[in-house]
């Protein structure tokens, strides 16, 4: 992955500071087979590149080719205009995190906004429900569809993926390592009290052939329970009642010893996941990321992967988000005992299995439709074009009942008609490893007609989380400002009747008092 030295610095800035935080048209179609390339497309001159940019997409008369001259065939490229004539192909790797908004949500409660580089669109929209079509098998199906912004040649292009959702009945049993941060910093009424909270309602949840170990760190790392069966929730409770706040945070020692225990008591026929509980903030032992994404990586190799579940008022963002993308895993953000119990009473026990390995995403525009297009999100999650089929690359971990969605700012040639993109998933089968794929594609056509305001819900709602975060980050939205994202969020709240979405309009009515 690579990261800018700015967010470097500023990541070590943070870790050394604290003190002791279906809709749509097209059908979906699996192919075992590469992504049907549109007629006339030729393999791209350039792969993705690199560069991250936080301006609005440019007027047609940008000199795009001068850009894009300047990237290499290795640079992918995100959240930047790409003229489609020079790169047709984007490429990323699949991601389910959402602590980006979760803890916005609580930034915006307290009445401030979050950090910009807190602020990853992707994990707006994967916040929400989608209403795809789930698969027969084990696999994907793949959901291309989009809309029209404005009277113009503006359009967004919506990419969504969806696994089986799992029987809890029928799962396989789970080793679970808990690496709780018992750090002074957890003293903070919201952290560790509702980490013992949620930790009790989870062990009363779990099956008998699960089991579970707990881990604490604050100076170092201490072994609070050993591997133990649910046959014995009395003594599991009882280690969780025994975790007490005191010293400093050593995060790098408890996540080794949590994986150290993890795979001391590793099962090969069960699901065996590290679930560390922290506000991120390292400030003994390695504090450097790099070393302990390193550990981390180390580990995710030998079929142990991670949750992490971010708590507190200040918070690691950027450490808990690598740390899942290195350990196989996903992030996720808490800060109300509502919150905590979606995670670990309905979402953890039937989402403790994986459908998918190494998951990884492309979409091929065809530039006789499309003149440019622009991936929303997912900077630190871009690819090389050539990395798509390479298993040795690293992708996303997705779970059972999983949707990711994806969305493109695409700018369209007036008048063009014929195929706009077709978008192909890759994976590996968790057990064997064997590679699949599976493919849609969506036609010019099914994107005339109606504005996106009047696309199905899900879309709306896509487009909605996804400008606001855009706003939040960037200044721009999709050309709408707060007022407009608030009166479309209210709509859509009453038309979905979801209550998320009733959460999404206030949190923008909430930004436009304290922006």
């Amino acid at each position: 992955m690579r990261f800018s030295p700015l967010l470097v610095i500023a990541l070590l800035l943070v870790l050394a500071a604290c003190g002791g935080g279906p809709e749509g048209t097209a059908t979906a179609s699996k192919e075992r087979a590469a992504p049907a390339r549109p007629p006339g497309v030729t393999a791209p001159t350039h792969a993705p590149g690199a560069t991250a940019s936080t301006a609005p997409m440019p007027s047609a008369g940008t000199d795009q080719n001068a850009r894009a001259e300047s990237t290499t065939a290795s640079e992918p490229q995100v959240d930047k205009e790409t003229d489609a004539e020079v790169s047709q192909v984007s490429t990323f790797a699949l991601d389910v995190d959402t602590a980006s908004y979760g803890y916005a949500r609580r930034t915006l409660a307290e009445g401030r906004w979050p950090e910009p580089a807190q602020v990853r669109p992707e994990e707006f929209v994967n916040a929400f429900r989608q209403d795809y079509a789930q698969p027969p098998d084990d696999g994907f199906t793949v959901h291309v569809d989009g809309a029209r912004l404005r009277d113009d040649n503006t359009a967004v292009l919506r990419v969504g993926l969806q696994t089986r959702a799992a029987d809890a009945a029928a799962r396989r049993p789970a080793n679970l390592t808990f690496v709780v941060d018992v750090s002074g910093s957890m003293a903070e009424p919201g952290r560790l009290d509702l980490v013992k909270q949620a930790l009790h309602t989870l062990v009363d949840q779990l099956a008998p052939g699960d089991q579970v170990s707990i881990v604490s760190f604050s100076d170092e790392a201490a072994l609070v329970a050993s591997m133990t069966p649910l046959t014995a929730r009395a003594d599991l409770h009882a280690a969780i009642d025994r975790l007490a706040v005191e010293g400093s945070t050593n995060l790098e020692d408890g996540l080794v010893s949590g994986y150290r225990e993890a795979q001391r008591a590793f099962r090969p026929a069960a699901t065996n996941r590290v679930i560390l509980l922290s506000d991120g903030l390292a400030n003994t032992g390695s504090t450097a990321w790099q070393a302990i994404l390193d550990r981390v990586k180390e580990y995710a190799g030998k079929r142990v992967t991670l949750l992490t579940v971010g708590v507190g008022r200040d918070y690691g963002d950027e450490l808990m988000e690598q740390l899942a993308d290195n350990g196989d895993g996903a992030a996720v953000y808490v800060s109300t005992v509502e919150e905590a119990r979606k995670v670990f009473v309905e979402q953890l026990p039937a989402n403790l299995e994986l459908r998918a390995r190494d998951a990884k995403a492309q979409v091929v525009f065809n530039p006789s439709v499309v003149q440019s297009y622009r991936l929303v999100g997912y900077e630190n999650r871009a690819l090389a074009s050539e990395d798509f089929r390479d298993d040795a690359k690293d992708g996303g971990e997705v779970g059972p009942g999983h949707s990711v969605t994806a969305l493109y700012a695409v700018r369209l040639r007036a008048g063009a008609s014929g195929q706009l993109a077709s978008a192909t998933v890759r994976w590996q089968e968790p057990d064997t490893r064997r590679p699949a794929e599976a493919s849609d594609s969506v036609a010019a056509a099914d994107l005339s007609g109606a504005l996106w305001k009047d696309s199905p819900s899900r879309l709306q709602v896509d487009v909605v989380a996804a400008a606001f975060a855009l706003y939040m980050r960037d200044r721009e939205a999709f050309g709408m400002d707060l007022p407009m994202l608030g009166e479309h969020a209210g709509r859509l709240a009453s038309t979905t009747e979801d209550p998320a979405v009733a959460e999404l309009a206030s949190l923008i009515e909430k930004a436009r008092t304290v922006g």
